[in-house]
């Protein structure tokens, strides 16, 4: 059997290795790591928990060693993109586990945080830069950041940005970085797309593709449940309630329904978080946190926040909604099931899904099972609905109990004496002169409550 000193890595790799447990390499990392040590680009396609983090970084680390350049202020030597802030954390965390023998700088690049810290952080530069295209932009632009001396790139999770609208902020880095250098690029799904950015980014590849595009899981055991919208509330209750679950993500697609989720859970008895990009990174990091360490057992996600979790014993996921972007379906199940583990994912599918889980079945190329509703279901069903209707009118009574003014009294608006127009404010159609914002010539605000 391989192991990681016969794919090539130097001796304080293998021994950060081993700190972590790890000896046996996954089939991605056996694939990737020789041709990344020979220096060559590479794609590579592998689904989430397949170990690409370590399939990047430990051969880049090595190679970084190897070539033994002085980090400069404001400059990193490795480049690795990533789609979100928690993907981002995630890639950053692994780096410094593996590079702690080699004497790797890793710093992190992401919004939600205090771009000060970044300006800081990179004032004296760094081995390893991992960010996200926004904020690592918006440095650039400031002059915080160079990347006329990256000797790796890295994009990770392409299929993903190519999803949030990256591509033009990707396109305007990859200028800003030397022609020769080294690009990795990793998909969990290939695309036509994806296959045509990459042509873009990368010379003559590797190609390393542990599963064909777009299956799913092995491991993960997939079934979904034919239910009516307004109904899903009492499934995913019942669901919950099973001892059998341990720790669960469950998916929404949008972050107005991931809170909805979560409070609808709660007046249940049921403690959940939610994690989405309305919420601040602090919130995320503690939301996060006490998931992981079983604190809060269920977590509540919209697609982009997921991306970057990467947490051992996620028994179930479960779809409240399915995506309607079905490559979506394949990401969001490979939260499960990770570190050689088994795990489960079932999809609550209303009427106006049915399309989406078509679309899914045939993207990945098998037909998901149908699981019946429980026997109890409709009764359990009735009684939520009547726990919820008792909150909502209670809820409605507290709120009209709260002190109020004398009834149909209004407080007295506030006036303001006409200030003089503008000369200088430039006009608007007809010959007007424009209200709000004066124009050149020192204009203000019209009216001093503004």
């Amino acid at each position: 059997m391989t192991n990681f000193t016969d794919l090539g890595l130097a001796e304080p790799l293998v021994r950060a290795l081993e700190a972590k447990g790890y000896s046996t390499p996954t089939p991605i990392q056996a694939q990737a790591i020789p041709h990344v040590l020979e220096g060559r680009d590479l794609l590579g396609i592998a689904q989430t928990g397949t170990g690409k983090t370590a399939a990047f970084v430990l051969p880049s680390i090595q190679r970084l060693v190897e070539s033994g350049k002085r980090v400069l202020p404001t400059h990193c030597r490795m480049l690795v993109l990533a789609p979100t802030r928690e993907l981002a954390s995630q890639i950053a965390e692994s780096a410094r586990a593996y590079g702690k023998f080699s004497r790797m700088s890793v710093a992190t690049v992401f919004g939600g945080t205090s771009i000060n810290k970044n300006r800081q952080d990179m004032a004296r530069g760094v081995d390893i830069l991992v960010a996200t295209p926004g904020r690592l932009l918006d440095l650039i632009e400031q002059r915080f950041v160079s990347l006329n001396l990256i000797e790796t790139l890295v994009l990770d999770e392409a299929d993903q940005m190519l999803d949030l609208g990256f591509i033009h902020a990707l396109r305007k880095i990859v200028k800003l970085v030397p022609r020769q250098r080294q690009t990795l690029f990793f998909s969990a799904t290939m695309p036509q797309s994806i296959r045509e950015l990459a042509d873009q980014f990368i010379k003559d590849p590797a190609l390393v593709s542990i599963k064909p595009a777009a299956t799913t899981a092995e491991r993960v055991d997939q079934y979904a449940t034919l239910v009516n919208q307004a109904e899903k509330q009492a499934l995913l209750t019942m669901t919950l309630r099973d001892p059998a679950i341990d720790r669960v993500l469950v998916f929404t697609r949008t972050k107005h329904g991931a809170d909805r989720v979560v409070r609808l859970l709660g007046g249940n008895g049921i403690a959940a978080n939610a994690i989405h990009g309305n919420k601040s990174q602090a919130n995320r990091e503690r939301a996060l946190a006490a998931f992981k360490s079983g604190e809060v057992p269920v977590l509540v996600a919209t697609d982009i926040a997921a991306r970057g979790i990467d947490v051992s014993g996620v028994s179930h996921v479960i779809n409240f909604e399915l995506p309607n972007v079905p490559e979506q379906y394949v990401h969001r199940i490979g939260r499960t099931a990770r570190a050689g583990n088994d795990g489960i994912a079932i999809s609550f599918v209303a009427d106006d899904e049915r399309p989406y889980l078509r679309d899914i079945e045939k993207l990945t190329r098998q037909k998901i099972p149908l699981k019946a509703l429980p026997e109890n279901f409709l009764a359990e069903a009735a009684k939520i609905a009547s726990t919820r209707s008792k909150q909502s009118v209670t809820a409605q009574q507290e709120r009209d109990e709260r002190p109020r003014g004398p009834r149909g009294v209004r407080p007295p608006r506030k006036t303001h004496e006409a200030r003089p127009a503008n000369p200088y404010a430039p006009r608007g159609r007809g010959g007007n002169r424009r209200r709000g914002r004066g124009g050149q010539g020192g204009g203000g605000r019209t009216h001093a409550s503004a």
